[in-house]
C-alpha cells in the first residue's frame, strides 16, 4: 500500500509541476538562440543555446516549424512563452504577416498567465499589417498609421510611461514597417523597466518605468497567420 501511495504522489507531483502557474508545459518548438552578452563580447558564439517555446493557451496545431521559420495560424487567440524568464536583455526578431490587416505581437516581462481575454500581462510590442488601418476605418477616419507598427504598451495591469504618448500607449515616431509577406525586423532593448524599439534599422519608439521588469517572452497568435524567424536573445547583467 505504501508503494502504491508513493507512486500516486510522484505522479501527482509531476502533474502539478507540468501545469504550474496555470498553463501547460508542452514544448512547442526549439526556435532561435539565446546567450549572455559576455559570450558575444568574447566571441564565444558557440555558447548560444536554442530557445525553447512552451504552450500557454493555443492549440497543438496552432504553431509549427517550417525549416528555420516558426509559423502560426493565429488561432485560437493566445500565446506561447519562452522557457525562462528574462529581465535585462536585447531581442532581435523578424516577422512577416501573411494576411491583409494581420494582427500579432510579442510580449516581454510577462507572467504568461492568460487573462480573461486569453492574453497574459506584460509589455506588448505591436505587430500589425499596414492594411489594418484601412480595414478598421470608422466613420471614414483611419486609425493613425503609427498604431500599425511598433506601438508599445502595458497590458494586464502593467503600467508604463510612454515616450511618444497615444493615450497610455507609446506610438512610433514614423512608419517604417513593410507590407504583408515582407519581412520586418524589430530590435528590442529591455533594461531596468525601460524599452527601446528599432524598426527595420531605426529606433522609433520607447517606454520607461514599466511596473513589471522581469518575466517570460511571449509570441502572440491573434487571428491571422504570421511567420517569425531569426530570434536572438542576448542577456545583460
Amino acid at each position: 500500500m505504501r508503494k502504491e501511495t508513493l507512486i500516486i504522489c510522484m505522479l501527482l507531483s509531476a502533474f502539478l509541476l507540468n501545469t504550474s502557474n496555470g498553463f501547460s508545459q508542452d514544448l512547442v518548438a526549439e526556435f532561435g538562440k539565446t546567450m549572455h552578452m559576455n559570450s558575444v563580447l568574447s566571441g564565444e558564439l558557440e555558447n548560444a543555446q536554442p530557445v525553447k517555446w512552451y504552450q500557454v493557451n493555443t492549440d497543438e496545431d496552432s504553431w509549427w516549424l517550417d525549416g528555420d521559420i516558426l509559423k502560426t495560424t493565429g488561432l485560437p487567440i493566445g500565446v506561447i512563452r519562452s522557457e525562462k524568464e528574462y529581465e535585462n536583455f536585447i531581442m532581435h526578431v523578424e516577422w512577416s504577416h501573411q494576411e491583409a490587416g494581420g494582427n500579432s505581437g510579442a510580449f516581454v516581462w510577462s507572467d504568461a498567465i492568460p487573462q480573461s481575454n486569453r492574453l497574459p500581462n506584460g509589455v506588448e510590442i505591436q505587430m500589425l499589417d499596414l492594411e489594418w488601418v484601412k480595414l478598421n476605418t470608422r466613420d471614414g477616419v483611419e486609425p493613425p498609421i503609427a498604431y500599425v507598427h511598433g506601438e508599445v504598451f502595458g497590458v494586464g495591469g502593467v503600467e508604463i510611461t510612454p515616450e511618444n504618448p497615444r493615450g497610455s500607449r507609446s506610438k512610433s515616431t514614423e512608419n517604417r514597417v513593410l507590407g504583408k509577406k515582407e519581412w520586418n525586423t524589430y530590435d528590442v532593448v529591455c533594461i531596468d523597466g525601460n524599452i527601446k524599439l528599432s524598426v527595420n534599422g531605426k529606433y522609433v519608439n520607447g517606454i520607461t518605468n514599466s511596473s513589471q521588469r522581469k518575466g517570460y517572452i511571449c509570441l502572440e497568435a491573434e487571428g491571422a497567420e504570421i511567420h517569425f524567424r531569426n530570434i536572438q536573445i542576448i542577456e545583460l547583467d
